[in-house]
């Protein structure tokens, strides 16, 4: 059995300790003081007997009726308290951490939540992600674009591009002072701005492809998207009117799972041939793709 001396240590402590917790999950609050005893009233007090013990002393302590200084600093701490048991919520997470002083992130979490969460109005928090987010999506487009075009410059096909270009700009004469490996670079540039590169996966950035625009458009987008889907479905389901060449380069597109830049870039009489197969009819993808599997283990 432990001596009566340790038992009374270990109650001190054990007090010290809970007094310490208490202080630091209601600090955050009142600062050192009990909201309930700034107000002279008791933790059961309802809304009016809190509301009526705030005027009282507000206008005792008032700086425009007390201009003593500590009667200001009493006021503010009045004020305080009274801005946190007049709100249901706020009265109710101050009780919280009255009664469970041991819950201490718990009980300043719910307070931060309470008076900051609510002011940070949502919809500024989504413009302002999205704006964040289309500023570093604009700007990684334009880093991938002028590395492609450095790298496209490069090559041999856009340097005999450019000298074509420059014969045809002299009138079909070049300058003999001129090395053919060397161009003057002023003029090199102003050619190479004449030329127009479309490379693939590396477009131009463009303001309506950001998240910000598209969003703004969405409900647009939305109205054109069920629009589209109407008279797709009134076309070609109740008429059973034969589908338009625009239409059939969509469902061959979408039946071969091809990327729409890769069937943009694709040759119009390759396109005119895949279209004419009629791949959106499952029988004729089949076959079609049988044939593919054929050709390649023949070139194999």
């Amino acid at each position: 059995m432990a001596p009566p001396a340790a038992i009374r240590w270990f109650s001190v402590v054990s007090a010290l300790m809970l007094c310490h917790l208490i202080t630091t999950s209601t600090a955050i609050y009142c600062d050192e003081d009990d909201c309930y005893d700034l107000l002279g009233v008791t933790q059961s007090a309802n809304s009016s007997e809190i509301k009526k013990a705030y005027y009282k002393l507000s206008l005792k302590h008032h700086p425009d009726k007390n201009p003593d200084p500590e009667s200001k600093k009493l006021f503010v701490k009045v004020a305080n308290a009274y801005e946190i048991l007049k709100d249901e919520a706020t009265r109710e997470q101050y009780d919280y951490a009255i009664a469970h002083p041991e819950e201490v992130f718990y009980n300043t979490a719910r307070y931060y939540q309470a008076y900051y969460g609510h002011k940070t109005d949502p919809r500024a928090v989504l413009v302002g992600l999205l704006l964040i987010l289309s500023a570093f999506q604009y700007l990684n487009q334009w880093t991938r674009y002028n590395q492609a075009v450095d790298m496209v410059k490069k090559t041999p096909a856009y340097k005999n591009r450019l000298r074509a270009l420059e014969l045809e700009r002299s009138g079909g004469t070049t300058n003999k002072k001129k090395s053919n490996k060397q161009m003057n670079k002023k003029v090199g540039e102003d050619l190479g701005n004449e030329l127009e590169l479309q490379i693939k996966g590396a477009e131009q950035p463009s303001m309506w492809d950001l998240l910000v625009v598209r969003f703004i458009l969405l409900p647009y987008t939305i109205g054109k998207l069920l629009l589209w889907c109407g008279c797709w479905f009134w076309r070609y389901k109740v008429k059973q009117a034969p589908y338009s060449w625009d239409d059939a380069s969509y469902l061959t597109q979408r039946s071969l799972n091809a990327p729409l830049d890769a069937w943009r870039n694709l040759d119009d009489s390759r396109k005119e041939d895949l279209i004419h197969k009629r791949l959106w009819e499952k029988s004729n993808l089949e076959n079609y793709l049988a044939e593919m599997r054929k050709e390649s283990k023949r070139r194999r």
